[in-house]
């Protein structure tokens, strides 16, 4: 399938099946509030390890589940309880380390923005690259995660917007598409960019996505 309408229809097909964020798939409200934007983060060190996203996700969940919704509540829980939460997810190959870094997170969000990563945004005062270097403080968080937070949190910072990152025009790649974020953009439409970029990365990484999408564009 060739031509501009030929990547329409991809880019179509591939939002209306995978077009799920991670935040929702998590579970997360997301909105410019303490709590979802505290959840996000957690997501965001989750999905950044060598694990299937479905874990990450998973986890997320049981962190949730467990009360250890906000920076407070993780910081006050023990070792033992994030432990036992991250392994309820499934997460269990990075359990230790990553118990001692979310509860090492939480006390930087508490003792240096309030708990509150609104605060955070404010210090960075509207730079998308501050923001990504102050992410990158949180015990954790390096580039891939400090991307992932941006990737989402685009639908609710509107100055990290619109963001199509490297991950997601390795998905482009993978479907024939532009590897230009202003032409999968205009490919998309209305759609939002944290949506299509969702999509773009779940494509990237599983290549039954791309084949599923790419069949079911070329029989419209």
């Amino acid at each position: 399938m060739a031509g501009r309408d030929g990547e329409r229809a991809v880019v179509r097909v591939l939002v209306d099946a995978h077009g799920e964020t991670y935040a929702h798939e998590a579970g997360i409200a997301l909105r410019d509030t303490p709590q979802p934007l505290y959840r996000l983060l957690v997501l965001a060190h989750l999905l950044s390890a060598r694990i299937r996203g479905s874990v990450a996700v998973a986890t997320a969940r049981a962190l949730h589940d467990a009360g250890l919704r906000d920076a407070r509540r993780m910081a006050d829980a023990s070792w033992q309880e994030r432990v036992d939460a991250l392994g309820r997810g499934g997460y269990r190959r990075y359990d230790e380390r990553t118990a001692t870094q979310l509860g090492e997170a939480a006390e930087l969000l508490l003792n240096r923005w309030g708990g509150d990563l609104r605060r955070l945004r404010a210090e960075a005062a509207g730079d998308v690259d501050e923001l990504r270097r102050l992410l990158q403080e949180f015990p954790g968080i390096g580039p891939s995660g400090a991307g992932i937070f941006l990737r989402e949190v685009q639908a609710v910072w509107p100055e990290a917007a619109p963001l199509v990152d490297a991950k997601a025009l390795r998905g482009a790649r993978r479907l024939g598409l532009p590897e230009d974020p202003e032409r999968l953009l205009g490919l998309a439409g209305r759609t939002e960019p944290a949506v299509l970029s969702s999509a773009l990365v779940r494509a990237a990484l599983d290549k039954d996505v791309a084949e599923d999408t790419l069949r079911r564009a070329e029989s419209r």
